[in-house]
Order: structure tokens, then sequence, then C-alpha cells
């Protein structure tokens, strides 16, 4: 099955990539992987209180997941699946994409914010478009809920 990778992060873009591909993903009968990558700069601390950081982050991964997993299976009937890594999120997202050959379309919310550009990710990505194994759709992170349904 053709899954759909999205990357979960704070931005507000997040939402509207998350709506684009629990939607394509239900009407062309794909999966929804949801990527959350935390940076190894979180945790530049003693040990043990590195591991605790590490681990209420995991946490609010998971409860900011399952925020989007309920609406995903409820209204769209897609059951995502959630991958946690650590590490640089460009360099993660492109590790994951090689490692699950499932993946046919990276999605990935572009900022509203003129004055700062699509976004960090968003950028990163762009430059590396052109050597990834499939395509990248990028959702303006303005658009409607309604005009997203409508082209999905």
């Amino acid at each position: 099955m053709r899954k759909f990778l999205v990357v979960l992060d704070d931005s507000t873009e997040c939402l509207n990539a998350m709506r684009f591909a629990a939607l394509r993903a239900a009407r062309t009968g794909g999966g929804v992987t949801v990527l959350a990558v935390i940076p190894p700069d979180e945790f530049n601390h003693w040990i043990g209180v590195g591991d605790i950081m590490r681990q209420e982050a995991r946490e609010r991964i998971e409860v900011h997941f399952e925020v989007f997993a309920k609406w995903m299976r409820d209204k769209q009937g897609v059951d995502p699946d959630l991958v946690i890594r650590e590490g640089e999120p460009t360099d993660e997202i492109i590790a994951h994409i090689a490692e699950d050959s499932d993946i046919g379309v990276l999605v990935l919310g572009a900022s509203a914010d003129k004055k700062k550009g699509p976004g960090p990710l968003v950028t990163q990505m762009s430059r590396s478009a052109g050597s990834l194994p499939v395509p990248v759709t990028i959702v303006p992170g303005d658009m409607s809920k309604e005009r997203l349904e409508a082209i999905s």
C-alpha cells in the first residue's frame, strides 16, 4: 500500500499537511505515516536529565499525534502510523523514506508568513527534492479546509 509521509511538528502549517495526507490517503486507498523528529540538541544535558527530557518529548509527540490520528480514523477512515526518530529533521526524513519502501509521497506544510518564507523544513527538503525517490507535495499553510477537501 502506498503511504503518505507527513511530518508532525509544532508549526501551524503542519495541520494542513496532515489534513491533505489523510484526505488523499482516504481517496486513493493509501495509508499515512506520521513522522516526528526530536532534534539532538534538546538533550545536551547530564545523562539522567537528558533521558527524562527525551521521554517527555516522546510523550508530548504521542499526545499530539493522537489528536490527528483520532480525526483521521473517525473522519477519513485512515489509521495512521507514528514513527519517532531522533536527529536532524532533514536527515531523518530522508532516512525514513529510504527505509520504508511503501512511502510514495512526502507531504509538507508551507508557512503562510510571506516575510519568513515557506519555513525551514520546506526550504531544506526542497534542496534535496531532486534526489529523493518520492515526489514532494507542499501544502500551503493558509489554504482553507474547504479548498483542501476540494482538491484532494
